[in-house]
């Protein structure tokens, strides 16, 4: 299906949306590997007999790796190229699934969902950035959002794989098969979308921009044909323009500082997207929400039930993000969001605020609970419809070409280590209060406000070429 874009090029929109959902792949294996733990964190705490602030780590450890990942993916990617990045991640995460599976205690599970972090980390680079060189202008906030859908629906399978495998075994602590507890059962099924990951990255054409800097014009020509059906000269012309500009010096880090506490504005705008990101929670419900609901009354079954729901819901409205900003634009639904989760997150942490304390634990009753549930879930459709997909659209797009490996794995690595923070820190800030943590996100939410109506430019419609 062909579609012309206003400056005369033709695209493909079936191929460019099969590019772009490889790609997304190491998305899906980021929202796998980052709720994959939500269904076994309880059974393999009460395993290795860890207390809460040692079980913090080791949920948040693989976002530490992830730091790392996201941190060199953008440079070893202008290097050797994007898709040599998703196969290496590929390797590492099937490596982390078994090693995380087979693990004797908490040093070596943590050493392997490093491994496997490095790996999340990495595709949560390249994902965007190949996304963003593959793209038409016109849809390009559309493909970029299928790395959020991508996510969200590893976050989906994950705990429908958990409540699975808990149910068959009658609880995530008990024996499934061959000896192995169910939860061990969790992590080993993280390498078959490895796996899928592996061989799919084999099949989808380096990023044209790569090969335009490596001196292969024609090969781009190649690559930039599976998407666009006219005005493929035209679009490599831009690409030559940039890529001759840049080559008067050799790329480096240097070229992110700037006159603001070390770096570009721009760049910074970037980091600080990413840590708002992560600092509303989100996570915490994605890391920890079966724990939770049981914490405040439900059951384990129930618990699981609850959050499984709560991905789905994620899944739907992340579609609404798809269908809507490249017609709305990034900042509207950005600003939308900040205010819907303020309002969300206030009413959760009003909730355990007020709830009756019981073994010291606030204990919702059923009109509480229904309302904490709501909340919880309006929460996730405000996060899933804005701050979720538009931030890697924004990071995807946002940066110009010269700079945009590097202030891209900049920016994710400071939303990893954002992630990191606010998991490690629920467990403890949750022994104090409830009310507490969830106050604490509500405060991110409404700055993150304030931030995008004040430094967030639109990107809706423009080129890559033409992003300063």
């Amino acid at each position: 299906m062909a579609e012309t874009t206003g400056t005369q090029e033709q695209y493909n929109t079936v191929r460019a949306i099969h590019l772009a959902a490889v790609a997304a792949l190491g998305g899906f294996l980021f929202g796998y590997d980052t709720a994959v733990i939500n269904g076994a964190v309880v059974a393999l705490r009460g395993d290795f007999a860890m207390g809460a602030g040692l079980t913090g780590f080791v949920v948040a450890s693989a976002l530490l790796g992830a730091a790392l990942g996201a941190w060199g993916a953008g440079r070893v990617a202008d290097r050797y190229g994007r898709i040599r990045v998703m196969f290496g991640a590929a390797v590492l995460f099937i490596s982390s699934a078994f090693g995380s599976g087979l693990a004797f205690g908490p040093i070596d599970l943590t050493v392997w969902r490093v491994v496997g972090g490095i790996a999340v980390g990495a595709a949560s680079v390249i994902a965007p950035a190949y996304i963003a060189e593959i793209s038409p202008a016109p849809i390009r906030g559309r493909l970029g959002s299928l790395q959020q859908l991508a996510i969200v629906t590893g976050i989906f399978i994950s705990l429908l794989v958990d409540a699975l495998l808990a149910n068959l075994a009658g609880g995530a602590a008990e024996d499934l098969a061959f000896g192995l507890q169910a939860w061990r059962w969790m992590f080993i099924a993280e390498a078959l979308p490895g796996l899928v990951y592996l061989v799919m990255c084999l099949t989808i054409p380096e990023s044209p921009r790569y090969l335009v800097a490596q001196g292969e014009p024609k090969e781009a020509r190649r690559a930039l044909g599976r998407v666009l059906t006219a005005g493929v000269d035209h679009r490599i012309s831009e690409i030559e323009r940039t890529v001759q500009a840049e080559e008067r010096r050799k790329a480096s880090f240097a070229d992110l500082r700037g006159h603001v506490l070390g770096l570009k504005p721009i760049v910074w705008v970037g980091i600080l997207l990413s840590v708002f990101q992560q600092a509303v929670g989100i996570n915490v419900i994605f890391y920890y929400s079966t724990a939770l609901w049981q914490q405040v009354g439900f059951s384990e079954s129930d618990a699981l039930t609850i959050t499984v729901i709560t991905s789905v819901t994620n899944i739907v409205v992340t579609l609404v993000a798809i269908a809507t900003i490249d017609k709305v634009g990034r900042r509207i639904l950005l600003l939308v969001g900040s205010a819907g989760m303020a309002l969300s997150l206030g009413t959760l942490a009003w909730m355990f605020g007020t709830a009756p304390v019981v073994d010291g634990e606030p204990l919702l009753g059923d009109t509480a609970g229904i309302v904490a549930l709501v909340a919880a879930n309006l929460f996730v459709v405000f996060f899933g419809v804005s701050w979720g997909p538009v931030v890697w659209v924004l990071l995807g797009e946002m940066f110009n070409n010269r700079i945009r490996a590097g202030a891209l794995g900049l920016a994710a690595s400071a939303q990893w280590v954002s992630n990191f923070v606010i998991s490690q820190t629920f467990p403890v800030l949750a022994g104090i209060a409830l009310s507490l943590a969830y106050g604490l996100y509500t405060a991110f939410a409404v700055l993150s406000f304030f931030f995008v109506a004040k430094f967030v430019r639109e990107t809706k419609g423009r080129q890559l070429e033409d992003m300063e």
